[in-house]
């Protein structure tokens, strides 16, 4: 099953939003991409990472989940400095339930962001 919400950024390439298998959502990665817009918001790791998050509650609202149902996350930062300030909003996106997670550092994101967030979830049973 395809996930696919008008209020989280169109796919800019040949890949969906979402995508639902064996019980888990899979969601492409997600950047501050304004969904109206197309335009990318903020200057900042904190401006784009509570764009970024923005989208995936988007995603998740449209699959019936919160972000309770999050497992897993791969963030992707593209100055490792900006950890501790990424954090911050990061963690605001979780209640008691937190997802194991990667972060990396990478030499360019899309459209040259600062922070790209994928999330894998497992559906309501």
């Amino acid at each position: 099953m395809i996930i696919h919400t008008e209020n989280a950024p169109q796919a800019i390439g040949p890949y969906v939003q979402a995508r639902v298998a064996n019980g888990f959502l899979f969601a492409s990665g997600q950047i501050a991409l304004d969904p109206k817009t197309g335009e990318i918001v903020g200057t900042t790791i904190q401006e784009q990472t509570e764009q970024v998050l923005k989208n995936i509650r988007a995603i998740l609202t449209e699959a019936g989940l919160t972000a309770d149902a999050i497992v897993k996350t791969t963030c992707f930062l593209k100055n490792m400095d900006d950890f501790t300030a990424f954090n911050e909003v990061y963690g605001t996106l979780f209640n008691e339930q937190l997802p194991a997670r990667s972060a990396v550092e990478v030499a360019r994101l899309p459209k040259d962001v600062l922070v790209e967030i994928e999330i894998i979830a497992v559906m309501a049973k």
